[in-house]
């Protein structure tokens, strides 16, 4: 019996569900992150980046009712790989000056990944005629790509400067 070819929605689908995954997964690390942070700036970056996040859930809960399927998460591996990192980052240099560049990279790690992702499905959107995604998700991909700019600035006048001091 031969199965039905999958198509460009589908494809959509998944990866939908992917981020949807990975961002429920970020929101539970990011307050980890501030709690752990020694950098107040460090630690207002997470804490603004998690109220962000929730309004990346909320458009991304809007892209699922507009296909008309359930949003739900799917595993996603490279994700939880990236915020397993992060906890050997915090578990190995507790109290080390190098601490907040090691959160830092992991945080810039995800928004890689995240960049990645919304600018993929973006395209898709596009060109599956999904007018109102395409505006929700590029809302989404501008903040993620602001907040890389931010961790990258922090990291350059800072962050490193700092864990390189010591």
């Amino acid at each position: 019996m031969a199965t039905k070819e999958k198509g460009l929605e589908e494809l959509f689908y998944e990866t939908l569900k992917d981020i949807y995954f990975a961002e429920k997964q970020i929101l539970k690390a990011l307050p980890k992150m501030a709690k752990a942070s020694q950098s107040d700036e460090l630690r207002h970056a997470f804490e603004t980046h998690r109220d962000q996040t929730e309004g990346h859930v909320d458009r991304l809960d809007k892209v699922f009712d507009l296909i008309g399927k359930p949003a739900r998460g799917k595993t996603c591996d490279a994700v939880l790989g990236i915020i397993d990192e992060g906890k050997e980052v915090m578990e190995e240099f507790g109290e080390s000056p190098a601490l907040d560049a090691g959160l830092l990279a992991g945080a810039q790690a995800v928004e890689h990944y995240e960049i990645s992702r919304y600018g993929t499905l973006k395209s898709w959107a596009a060109k599956l005629g999904l007018r109102e995604a395409v505006r929700l998700l590029d809302q989404t991909l501008e903040e993620e790509k602001k907040t890389d700019v931010l961790l990258s600035k922090l990291a350059e006048t800072s962050i490193n400067q700092e864990a390189g001091a010591h």
